[in-house]
This record gives C-alpha cells, sequence and structure tokens, in this order.
C-alpha cells in the first residue's frame, strides 16, 4: 500500500485542474468512520452510518470532506450511489499530492 498521494494508487486520479477522484469500497454500518486499507483497486472506508435513504453516502462525504478540507458541495458522488463501489470526485482540495494516510484517519 503506497504511503503518500505521490505513489501510484489505482483508487486515485488527479485532475488537470486539481481535482481528485478516488474509487471506493465503501463498508457501511461500521462503529466508526475510517479509511480501512485498499480493497481491490479501490480505497477501503468504513462509514459509521447505515446504508439507508442515502445516510451512508453523506457520512462518506463528510468524511472526505474533513479530510480533504473542503466543504461538503465540493465533494460530489459521481456514481455508485446504491453499490458500495464508489467514484467521488474531490474538487479544490487542500490536501497537498505528498499527504500521508494520516490525513485520512490511517495510523
Amino acid at each position: 500500500m503506497p504511503n503518500s498521494f505521490a505513489e501510484d494508487a489505482p483508487w486515485r486520479r488527479v485532475g488537470a485542474d486539481g481535482s481528485i477522484t478516488l474509487t471506493v469500497h465503501a463498508q457501511p454500518g461500521a462503529k466508526r468512520t475510517e479509511v480501512a486499507g485498499v480493497h481491490g483497486d479501490a480505497l477501503k472506508i468504513r462509514i459509521a452510518s447505515p446504508p439507508v435513504e442515502g445516510k451512508a453516502n453523506e457520512e462518506l462525504r463528510r468524511f472526505l470532506a474533513d479530510a480533504f478540507g473542503v466543504p461538503r458541495r465540493n465533494v460530489t458522488l459521481v456514481r455508485g450511489e446504491a453499490s458500495r463501489q464508489k467514484t467521488l470526485r474531490i474538487v479544490a482540495p487542500l490536501l497537498r499530492p505528498d499527504c500521508s494516510w494520516k490525513s485520512l484517519g490511517r495510523d
């Protein structure tokens, strides 16, 4: 697993505009929201909210917005609304490309 965003990771793409697109494997109903590692070509994130009425998706957006230092409106669910496999786009992230996993809750 890469130690920083500067290293190649199949779950992360940086756009020409500086936006970041993440492929996420979501695991709703967890005890707490946290990065849990990598699942195939996706970043695995445990989500404390249940997968009911979009609550887990909103919790995922909130978690990523906090991690990247952006308002929640800057985190868009591109695909996977009703799936564990999700694609999210973060616009104008404050997280530097060489940032460590700690910024995403990884110890």
